[in-house]
């Protein structure tokens, strides 16, 4: 492996509940913690923070059913959307607030974001980067709205209705004057520390105000 690909490819990452940005969100968070994911689908994720962490976990979660599934773990959820679901939150309410695969499918994302730092004193995002170089090149090779197995759907029945990338991430941050303490790259099973806008599948940022 030449330097440069040495630069590129940085250590491997185990999956956790066999999700890698799981695995980083659980690395980031720290023990003995208040934390809400919101979009946290049946609650797995707060189940094995609570489990290993030793968190108190809360949730947020749109279907029902889910949110069923949830409580019969043991999690304490409740069914909202998350776009209005951070009103009965005061400010710092949490240390860690967390959205995992969902930024882009929301209505309002700058509203969301800007909610999770009201109430958490960090907020963790993870999402899929638009700007990955098979994305575009789908989108150039078939001038078609892309279809890779970063954004599986098609155009008309996707859940996604925000496209955003590593940079216009950052950019956002800058603008709004975030703190990001962290930034975690993922390609496959492996962590990318040089041009991660074009070589990452999985953004993961820490922000704060």
């Amino acid at each position: 492996m030449s330097a440069t690909e040495a630069a590129r490819v940085g250590p491997f990452v185990h999956s956790v509940l066999g999700r890698r940005d799981y695995a980083i969100i659980s690395g980031i968070v720290e023990p003995n913690t208040r934390v809400l994911d919101v979009g946290c689908g049946d609650g797995e994720l707060l189940e094995w923070l609570a489990e290993h962490k030793g968190v108190d976990a809360r949730g947020v979660e749109i279907i029902g059913s889910k949110v069923q599934r949830a409580i019969a773990r043991g999690v304490s959820v409740y069914q909202g959307d998350i776009e209005q679901g951070f009103a009965d939150y005061p400010d710092q309410a949490f240390d860690y607030v967390i959205l995992s695969q969902t930024l882009q499918e929301t209505r309002q994302p700058l509203k969301v974001l800007n909610e999770m730092l009201r109430v958490g004193r960090y907020a963790i995002v993870a999402f899929p980067n638009f700007g990955h170089w098979s994305v575009r090149w789908s989108h150039l090779w078939t001038g078609r709205a892309p279809k890779t197995k970063l954004f599986p759907h098609d155009w008309y029945d996707s859940p996604n209705i925000h496209f955003l990338t590593v940079h216009d991430f950052e950019t956002l941050a800058a603008k709004e004057h975030w703190t990001v303490e962290r930034g975690i790259f993922l390609a496959g099973n492996r962590q990318v520390s040089l041009m991660p806008n074009l070589l990452a599948e999985t953004a993961v940022f820490l922000v704060h105000r």
